[in-house]
């Protein structure tokens, strides 16, 4: 596998990562574990880096006049990339949430 097929799964691989770590981050939120869901929260942004990275190298050959074409594994992973980054917004949101709950 290479090209195009390669950076796919490497977004792929890299967001879902990102996503599970932000997942954990919201039920260790709910269990009022707010030190380490924060840390899950920075373990998930490194896994998200490189599969933004991964996807930034697709729009770096395509302003380089490298045209890339629009398989459906490339839409996948563009949709993968965009899901993990909203659960990223969402468990911050929960994580202040809790906080807040849990001082009242």
């Amino acid at each position: 596998m290479e090209g195009i097929e390669l950076i796919c799964f490497q977004i792929i691989s890299a967001v879902g990562m990102a996503r599970g770590s932000y997942i954990e981050a919201i039920d260790l939120a709910e269990q009022g574990k707010f030190d380490e869901a924060e840390a899950k929260i920075k373990e998930g942004d490194e896994f998200f880096t490189g599969g933004h990275s991964a996807h930034a190298q697709l729009i770096q050959k395509e302003a380089n006049g490298e045209n890339t074409e629009v398989v459906l594994l490339l839409v996948h992973a563009e949709d993968q990339l965009m899901s993990a980054e909203s659960f990223k917004i969402l468990a911050e949101k929960f994580i202040a949430l809790n906080k807040k709950i849990e001082n009242k």
